[in-house]
């Protein structure tokens, strides 16, 4: 088995483990470990954590660190040397927003498995010819949604996708159905303001109803 295919697998596994990949934005790495008990206690264990803050990558160590239920992924990756960072942080894996050759060429030779964003057919075959059989579809909802995705179905059978983007609850549900969805990815399990004021009760509710999706 080649190191691709061996990611993939891994992916695979991860992609699986609920309905609901959480994209978390974390400005206080106090909030991470509550947090991300309160994700697992719904039951949703897969959780991306956005580098969108200073407080992201040791967010990530101390979620690794101290939930070892978490299966915790690193989320905007966009440059190659983010790859090696999040490995060497604990990160089971990495979610780009779209891709670029010097960030294709560092997945290459690092074992964290690589979700890249694609928003059309054409990207999506690139990635295909590279091993790529997971990816995130990005922005979901904008590009065209589970229409998208659904048409694609059928000429590109091998790829599995987890669109992102304007998904919440009540559309979910929608991509959820399809044959080459795994899951979806929302920002709607931790909002802002829950998180602000440390309402964990609340965002294990979110998970627990997320978790019912599928």
């Amino acid at each position: 088995m080649t190191l691709q295919e061996t990611r993939q697998q891994k992916l695979a596994t991860i992609l699986k483990l609920a309905p609901v990949v959480p994209v978390v934005i974390i400005d206080d790495v106090n909030h991470a470990v509550p947090m991300a008990r309160a994700l697992v206690a719904g039951g949703i264990r897969t959780i991306e954590v956005t580098l969108r803050t200073p407080a992201a990558m040791d967010a990530v160590r101390a979620i690794v660190a101290e939930v070892k239920e978490a299966v915790v992924g690193v989320g905007t990756v966009l440059r190659g040397g983010q790859l090696e960072t999040a490995r060497l942080a604990g990160a089971h894996f990495a979610v780009s927003p779209g891709t670029s050759p010097r960030l294709l060429d560092a997945a290459d030779d690092n074992e964290l498995p690589l979700l890249p964003g694609v928003a059309t057919a054409s990207e999506a075959m690139a990635l295909l010819e590279r091993g790529y059989e997971h990816l995130k579809l990005f922005p979901a909802v904008p590009v065209g949604g589970a229409k998208l995705l659904a048409a694609w179905a059928s000429p590109l059978p091998q790829i599995h996708f987890c669109p992102t983007g304007g998904i919440n609850l009540s559309n979910a549900i929608d991509f959820l159905k399809l044959t080459n969805v795994v899951c979806v990815g929302g920002s709607w399990l931790t909002p802002a303001d829950k998180m602000a004021r440390g309402d964990w009760a609340g965002i294990e509710q979110l998970a627990r109803e997320a978790a019912a999706l599928k």
